[in-house]
């Protein structure tokens, strides 16, 4: 576990109490730590950890080239601020074959960073961020269906549920046959709201 020195990369976004920075090589153990949890990994590949040479040779790797190529985009560190320990992750970042101006958000947390509203906290501010900075047109995110927590989560950051959804994985989760569920935020929307 990485403590304040872990806030020496560059900072993209703050909130009230966390710290969204860009990932480093010195991210290793935190990522090994997070993944190697199977509570956290339970709705991403049904609870196997992620092994230490795959996040030094792909997950890091992937996560350092982001903030490279799509500038204000990517996968972003969370710092909490009270301790300065790594609580986990962000993502805003285009999705795959995503129309321009539609930006995918995630996240992944650790289990002592859950029920804390961080989750809530930083999805909100980089829907923000992406709007108001970024020229966002529409924000989607989406989570399986038996994944209640998570859903709770993107509805309070504002998103609207849109559809279920069915998809292939290579991993076999349990509650993965009630399908995926997709939330979305247009541009138009927000701007209502935050009027």
């Amino acid at each position: 576990m990485r403590g304040p020195a872990g806030l020496s990369a560059e900072v993209f976004l703050e909130t009230d109490r966390l710290l969204l920075r860009q990932f480093t090589e010195d991210d290793v153990e935190n990522l090994v730590d997070l993944d190697g949890d199977p509570e956290v990994m339970r709705f991403i590949n049904g609870g196997r950890p992620t092994s230490r040479r795959e996040i030094e040779s792909d997950v890091l790797p992937a996560f350092l080239e982001y903030h490279e190529r799509f500038g204000g985009y990517g996968f972003w560190a969370a710092i909490e601020k009270a301790t300065g320990l790594f609580v986990g992750w962000f993502h805003f970042r285009p999705g795959k074959n995503a129309p321009p101006g539609e930006v995918e958000l995630g996240y992944r947390l650790r289990k002592s960073a859950w029920r804390k509203g961080y989750a809530t906290e930083g999805s909100r501010a980089l829907i923000e961020k992406g709007f108001a900075d970024l020229g966002v047109e529409r924000v989607v995110a989406s989570t399986m269906v038996v994944n209640v927590a998570s859903r709770r989560v993107l509805e309070k950051a504002g998103l609207k549920f849109v559809r279920i959804f069915h998809q292939d994985w290579p991993d076999k989760i349990e509650g993965d046959e009630e399908g995926d569920v997709e939330y979305a935020l247009l541009r138009s929307e927000w701007e209502r709201r935050a009027g």
